[in-house]
This record gives structure tokens, sequence and C-alpha cells, in this order.
């Protein structure tokens, strides 16, 4: 359990890296000083579709060890991104349930932006 741990933290710890620097490359670029957030979306399309290429490798080679997947997937693509992890589980849930898949990442996304706003108002409640 331990190995798994250091594993995953290991690949979190190289992509959270990567996100910064390439949120940073977004930000410290005058041409895309926009509202719009170009750093953290270009991390989310990137890692969707880092993740759908490893899973598809995973799911055609069989070269993948679980301590690698771990390191990729839940490791690396974890640490780069959390979106990856969403899009992907939900395209999982729905291979079998459609109707779950939705309820889940609508579920998901909604709970999501209420517990930001919530933890904010908090804050200004208690300060």
């Amino acid at each position: 359990m331990l190995k798994n741990i250091l594993i995953v933290g290991f690949g979190g710890f190289i992509g959270s890296i990567l996100r910064y620097m390439v949120s940073w490359l977004f930000m410290n670029n005058s041409a895309n000083k926009t509202l719009f957030p170009w750093g953290t979306f270009t991390v989310n399309i990137i890692g969707c579709l880092l993740i759908g290429l490893l899973w598809g490798m995973m799911d055609t080679y069989d070269w993948f060890s679980e301590e690698l997947r771990l390191f990729l997937m839940v490791g690396f693509c974890g640490g780069f991104t959390t979106f990856s992890s969403y899009a992907f589980e939900g395209l999982i849930i729905g291979k079998s349930n459609l109707t779950l898949s939705f309820v889940y990442m609508g579920i998901s996304l909604l709970t999501g932006l209420l517990f930001v706003y919530l933890g904010h108002a908090l804050i200004k409640v208690i300060s």
C-alpha cells in the first residue's frame, strides 16, 4: 500500500508542476491576458486527451503494469488535472449506464460549483 501511495504521489508531483508551468506560460503571455482562463482550459483539454490515449493504450497493450497505470493515470493525470479523471469516469459509467453517467457528471459539476461558493461565503461570514 505504501509503495502505491508513493507511486501516485510522485506522479502527482510531476503532474502538478507541469500544470503550474503550462498555466504560468499562459498567464505571462500578453496575448492571452483575457478573462477566459486559457491556462486551465488548455491543461484540462490536454489532460483529457492524455488520459484517453493512456486508456486506449492500456486496453490495447498488455505492457502497462498496475504501478505504471497508477503513476500515469491516477498520479500524473490526477496532478495535472482532475478534470481528466472526471471526464474519464463519466465515460466509464456511460459504457454501462448513460443516464447514471449524466447524473454523475451533472451532480458533480453543480455540487462542485455550489461548494466553492459555500466555502467562499463561509470565510466571508467568519471574517
